[in-house]
């Protein structure tokens, strides 16, 4: 390999984290991360993880940076997958690698997904090759479960396959067929106590999980209805009803997962109370104790006023439907 090949280049991708409103819990192969079921979630504009990528030969390491800080753990999940990609393209050299985001990371807002859905886009683009939204689904999918569905856009179903190259995501529908509204509730910026890939683990510990999944495929079906019909009545009925089911299952595992704060009760009754008082507003929450309140632009304000009123709420964030990683050239190094 030749001094400055001009295959390389430094190269920046942004990428939204997305929430899973028809979630995955468990998976068929851990190492592939093969889900037990299908997952349906949305993209969220506003929400953005920035990593720039180059690969440089005269490195003699990975140089990787998120956040500001180098930590061992993050950054070896990192070497891991640029590994994956050197041996995916056949190119070997080390990279620079360096990742901010706008909103917290490891608190259950899927920021692992956006990170390493930037990362693979930026890695390949730096490398100067071209791969499909379905390969680069796939080798996303190998980092992080939700990268698979971070890698496209609008709202997006995950394929569970039963082998690595049919377990991928697409678009079902853009990010422009309906204009929805998430109010991303930051209760806390601390990490999860327990990682996603622990509680995936557990899933089969719960009495519950084999209940779940013997109606998850008709869950499936009814959620892709409403998103269709943008009936957002019952869409928000299902989404708000897997929430709760999806965290059965973690409150009744072996060890039990209780991720929620004191503040995700108090955002949960107050969503209640908008409703009673004529304001459309659902609840859903991914892994952590941050909570996601969707509802339609014409509710937006109220919903943002009152939950940003509420005691034990940090931050609050507004999200809308998103597209899939884009370019940028604002790099950050």
């Amino acid at each position: 390999m030749e001094k400055n090949n001009p295959r390389f280049s430094k190269r920046s991708f942004r990428a939204s984290p997305d929430v899973a409103l028809i979630k995955y819990w468990g998976k068929k192969d851990p190492i592939l991360r093969l889900p037990e079921n299908n997952s349906i979630s949305m993209i969220l504009k506003g929400l953005d993880a920035n990593t720039t990528v180059e690969f440089r030969e005269d490195l003699t390491k990975d140089d990787i940076a998120i956040q500001g800080m180098q930590s061992e753990i993050e950054g070896r999940r990192v070497v891991e997958h640029l590994d994956l990609i050197r041996n995916t393209t056949n190119i070997f050299a080390y990279a620079q690698v360096k990742s901010k985001n706008n909103f917290p990371k490891s608190t259950g807002l899927s920021s692992s997904g956006s990170g390493f859905a930037a990362l693979t886009y930026a890695a390949f683009s730096s490398l100067g090759l071209e791969f499909s939204e379905k390969e680069l689904s796939i080798i996303a999918r190998q980092a992080s479960g939700t990268a698979c569905r971070c890698v496209c856009g609008g709202f997006v179903e995950w394929e569970s396959g039963f082998s690595s190259e049919s377990s991928y995501s697409h678009s079902i529908y853009p990010a422009d067929y309906w204009d929805l509204r998430d109010i991303v509730v930051i209760l806390s910026k601390d990490s999860k106590t327990v990682s996603s890939t622990e509680g995936h683990n557990l899933a089969k510990t719960s009495p519950f999980f084999s209940a779940r999944q013997n109606h998850i495929e008709n869950k499936l079906k009814e959620i892709k209805k409403t998103i269709n019909n943008r009936d957002f009545t019952a869409f928000g009925e299902i989404v708000e009803s897997e929430a709760l089911e999806f965290h059965s299952i973690l409150f009744t595992s072996h060890p039990s997962i209780v991720a929620w704060y004191p503040g995700t009760i108090q955002v949960i009754h107050e969503v209640f109370r908008l409703r009673k008082e004529g304001f459309e507003a659902y609840f859903t929450i991914n892994t952590g104790f941050n909570v996601h309140v969707l509802t339609l632009p014409k509710d937006a304000n109220v919903v943002r006023e009152r939950i940003s009123a509420l005691s034990l709420v940090q931050e609050v964030l507004v999200a809308s439907p998103g597209e899939k990683p884009n370019e940028i050239y604002d790099h950050l190094f």
